[in-house]
């Protein structure tokens, strides 16, 4: 079987924020897991479009939703991530120690844009790691956005306030051929 995505917050939401979740089906037809954490975080009422996006890709099978048991192994890794670190370890967000836990456990890759706070952990760990100019990417090479689409895609998350660390798409390919 093909590794699955996990996915943290920032990630997903930057496809959920310009309604673009369907490159994500397209590129990883039942491969998406969304942690339960990851679901909570986007269901606030505040933001309620980004829950009924999340539960259209539910209903239509492109997405999972997955949590893990109390003393299990990703559970004790979630708790240490998420409030007692090793030594020289930040603390990270729920989200991101939530896809962490599950790409070490399962073996698949963890979705995330807050390199910052996730490094550390993903080369402990040897985890595969991928981010949202990543997924754009493969979505280009792929053929199945052009460039001008992907530079408008990236538009329109920066004025989402998504941090992607470049200023266009093709900033990005420049970058990262």
């Amino acid at each position: 079987m093909t590794e699955q995505l996990f996915f943290d917050t920032d990630c997903l939401s930057a496809f959920l924020w310009v309604n673009d979740q369907s490159l994500l089906a397209q590129l990883y037809p039942g491969r998406i897991v969304i942690p339960s954490q990851v679901y909570s975080e986007l269901s606030r009422p505040s933001i309620p479009h980004l829950k009924a996006r999340i539960d259209s890709m539910l209903a239509n099978n492109e997405a999972t939703v997955e949590g893990f048991d109390v003393g299990s192994d990703m559970y004790e890794l979630y708790t240490k991530m998420t409030s007692d670190p090793d030594s020289g370890h930040r603390i990270i967000d729920s989200g991101e120690a939530a896809g962490i836990a599950m790409a070490k456990e399962k073996g698949g890759i963890l979705a995330s844009n807050n390199l910052r706070d996730i490094k550390q952990y993903t080369e402990e760990f040897g985890l595969k790691h991928i981010t949202t100019g990543d997924i754009l990417k493969e979505a280009y090479d792929k053929g199945l956005i052009s460039e001008v689409q992907a530079n408008q895609i990236w538009q329109d998350m920066l004025s989402k306030r998504r941090r992607l660390g470049y200023q266009s798409f093709t900033e990005y390919l420049s970058n990262n051929p």
